[in-house]
């Protein structure tokens, strides 16, 4: 990306698009927490985010990493339960990473540690039934697109993506671990984990943000974007 301005234009507009869409599927994600959770992940993360976008005016005049961590904060501010340290916090600490700038590099070490900060709050790992499930596969995919397959970031940011629906997919025939949704025990079975439902969509729409600000459009692998779509 160029420069600073450019950069912190597309973050602001990224929480837009993320608050925007949070605030579309929040009825579904209220519905996939009815079935094994408190029927509260659509609201919380409708209100977190929503907050975050209300504030825009006041991050115009901050770098692109320190518009981050206020996002980061203003989640734990706002966001009930755990989701709010879970999301917000580990938001806040990957910021840093971001200090130089927003490159293909700086964000693959953004993506890293911010994953690390949710399994370390969390104490989730892939297959307990959590938004892990998600983030694993998206950041693991994006990280070797970008250092071993050297692709573009938006094409690597896509196979990101495709990654994280096909984790979403993952989570439902699992039994659930960690979270409200283990107490259910066997019951969690057969019903997608909402905390990785919302991190797909986090991600598509971090993704559309990507691709009016790297002029391009690519082509989502259609068989990760079916897996993990509910029916119309």
């Amino acid at each position: 990306m160029a420069d600073a301005e450019t950069e912190r234009d597309a973050v602001l507009d990224a929480l837009d698009n993320v608050a925007a869409r949070l605030a579309d599927e929040k009825s579904y994600l209220t519905d996939l927490d009815s079935a094994i959770g408190d029927a509260d992940h659509g609201a919380n993360m409708q209100r977190g985010f929503g907050k975050a976008a209300e504030k825009r005016d006041e991050f115009e005049e901050l770098d692109p990493n320190e518009v981050v961590q206020n996002v980061g904060k203003t989640l734990i501010s706002n966001v009930g339960g755990a989701a709010g340290p879970l999301y917000g916090g580990s938001i806040m600490f990957a910021s840093q990473e971001l200090e130089d700038g927003i490159t293909a590099d700086t964000s693959v070490a953004f993506a890293e540690t911010y994953l690390d900060k949710v399994k370390d709050r969390g104490g989730a790992e892939v297959g307990s039934k959590t938004m892990v499930d998600a983030l694993v596969p998206a950041v693991h995919t994006y990280k070797k697109s970008i250092e071993q397959d050297d692709l573009p970031p938006l094409s690597a940011l896509a196979k990101a993506v495709d990654a994280a629906e096909r984790g979403v997919a993952f989570t439902v025939p699992l039994k659930a671990l960690k979270g409200r949704a283990s107490f259910l025990d066997w019951r969690s079975v057969g019903h997608q984990d909402p905390g990785a439902t919302s991190t797909l969509f986090i991600l598509e729409a971090l993704l559309a943000t990507a691709e009016t600000y790297l002029d391009g459009a690519v082509e989502r692998d259609a068989h990760a974007a079916d897996a993990a779509r509910r029916d119309e």
